[in-house]
């Protein structure tokens, strides 16, 4: 059902909001949904039954822990750092939404890297911050580090997506330091995708010597937990009590805290799936990229997901939707992404169905 915002309603709001439309992340009912960047193959049997058995002990009749307080403690032991350098949320975007609303405003400056997740900018322009962008590599799609780094200079807020969506690049620890270093405020590194990408390439060791950094993570990705919304930051204490200080009371329910201290606590089980999913990446990647004769053209990942570019994108995308029952991404009209799609890595089955579907379809858009 479409939501729509009528004049008089809109004459109403502060015009900052007026501005927005609401946000629609254009789901359809589909056979294979590959469109949403979520862990297709779900929970470990074992992992399932546990949350399960954990649900059925919450007493929903008492409001949570306030700052979920036991998810925290798992989180610090994880990570290797303090409870009180840990700040969990609804959601990654919560958290994101709550950095702008603490560091943002009015006379402060968000550094952006488009083409990026949209939510950054959005936040931004919801709470009246100043959006300058630092564009990427028309070609590489690869971002600016030089320019990034002088346009941090005179930042409230720097946002780094490390695996970027939708592009699936990392940037180097080194470079998200000189970030840091150059930046008076606050930088955000939004490590959602942060699992699937190489050993090495999180930006966390640097959080002993740069109190400005912010590390993001989210069980909605690798974890299977999309459905559950279950977001955390880790970063200096004083960071995270400004970002306690503007949100709202119990974001975190009850359920989904018991629920998440039985993902972490069975973390380990979900690293053959994690392992599949970046086998199954490359091995789409491969076939893909075996279709640059039909103007396919795939760009390397260190994400659960690939960005592709498709002659005459929007038509395979709907062909794909109505004709194949497959949902992927269209970003063929996003400003530096023009013929592009996002298709997430799937089960070898959905995979394989996507990337024959794909050879079809832009085999007969290239010849018509």
């Amino acid at each position: 059902m479409a939501i729509s915002i009528s004049a008089p309603v809109r004459a109403l709001m502060r015009p900052s909001a007026a501005a927005l439309e609401p946000y629609d992340p254009g789901f359809s009912p589909v056979e294979v949904n590959l469109s949403a960047n979520e862990n297709t193959y779900g929970m470990p049997p074992e992992v399932r039954e546990r949350v399960q058995a954990a649900l059925a002990e919450v007493c929903v009749n008492r409001y949570p822990a306030p700052l979920a307080d036991g998810v925290r403690e798992r989180v610090a032991r994880w990570h290797g750092v303090r409870p009180e350098s840990v700040c969990v949320g609804n959601g990654g975007d919560e958290l994101i939404f709550n950095l702008f609303l603490a560091f943002g405003g009015r006379g402060h400056v968000l550094v952006n890297c488009p083409p990026t997740f949209s939510v950054y900018r959005l936040y931004a322009e919801l709470v009246e911050t100043e959006v300058v962008d630092v564009p990427r590599d028309a070609e590489t799609l690869l971002p600016d580090v030089d320019a990034l780094v002088e346009a941090a200079r005179t930042a409230s807020i720097v946002v780094i997506c490390s695996p970027n969506n939708p592009t699936g690049d990392v940037m180097a620890p080194g470079d998200v330091a000189r970030v840091c270093e150059a930046c008076p405020g606050i930088v955000l590194a939004d490590e959602a995708y942060g699992e699937f990408a190489p050993a090495g390439a999180s930006a966390e060791p640097l959080l002993a010597t740069h109190p400005n950094l912010v590390v993001l993570h989210t069980l909605s990705k690798a974890f299977a937990f999309a459905g559950g919304r279950l977001g955390y930051v880790l970063a200096d204490p004083s960071v995270v009590g400004a970002l306690a200080a503007v949100r709202q009371p119990y974001t975190v329910d009850s359920l989904v805290q018991a629920a998440a201290c039985t993902i972490l606590d069975d973390r380990d089980a979900f690293a053959p799936t994690i392992a599949k999913i970046v086998s199954e990446r490359e091995r789409l990647s491969a076939a893909l990229s075996a279709l640059s004769g039909q103007g396919v053209r795939v760009w390397p990942s260190s994400s659960n997901f690939l960005c592709v570019r498709v002659p005459r994108a929007h038509e395979v995308w709907l062909a794909l939707r109505d004709e194949c029952s497959i949902l992927v991404r269209d970003f063929s009209s996003t400003p530096g992404l023009e013929g592009c799609l996002r298709v997430t890595v799937g089960t070898p089955e959905e995979n394989d169905r996507v990337a024959s579907q794909l050879a079809r379809l832009t085999k007969e858009v290239r010849n018509g």
